[in-house]
């Protein structure tokens, strides 16, 4: 069987399969050599992401609902950047200092989530880059 592809067919699968790097802005971004997210196609992934508010500061110090909460706000705003949305995220990964407290982040969560429900998983690790935070949030997103 032979196979006829058009420039046309491989041009289009080209433009579909361009990679789309999202920043943040933070200034740690080079010199880590990362991206908040990455956009492949019509699939998003958004970096490990924390309370960090704009001006650089942990958002809700000592208060991990808070924190949870900016997270996901800064999620969201990575996913607008590349042309998405929460109602298109369909994995997210959570990582807490102490799972002891899962509650608090899991009802934060399910305020953004709660109709949604990708698929999640929750894990207790020592420590993040810095000790005032504690909760980091990864996510997948796939857009029509």
């Amino acid at each position: 069987m032979k196979v006829d592809y058009s420039f046309h067919d491989f041009e289009e699968r080209e433009t579909k399969m361009t990679r789309q790097n999202i920043s943040s802005g933070a200034p740690w971004e080079p010199i880590v050599g990362y991206s908040r997210a990455v956009r492949i196609a019509n699939v998003i992934t958004v970096s490990g992401t924390t309370a960090t508010g704009p001006d650089g500061k942990i958002v809700g110090v000592g208060d991990l609902r808070a924190q949870t909460v900016q997270t996901i706000k800064n999620i969201e705003a990575a996913l607008a950047k590349a042309g998405a949305s929460l109602k298109d995220v369909v994995r997210t990964r959570i990582y807490v200092t102490n799972i002891a407290e899962w509650e608090k982040v899991g009802r934060a969560h399910g305020e953004f989530f709660g109709e949604i429900r990708p698929a999640t998983s929750m894990v207790e690790v020592n420590k993040l880059i810095a000790p005032e935070m504690l909760v980091e949030i990864e996510a997948d997103a796939i857009v029509e």
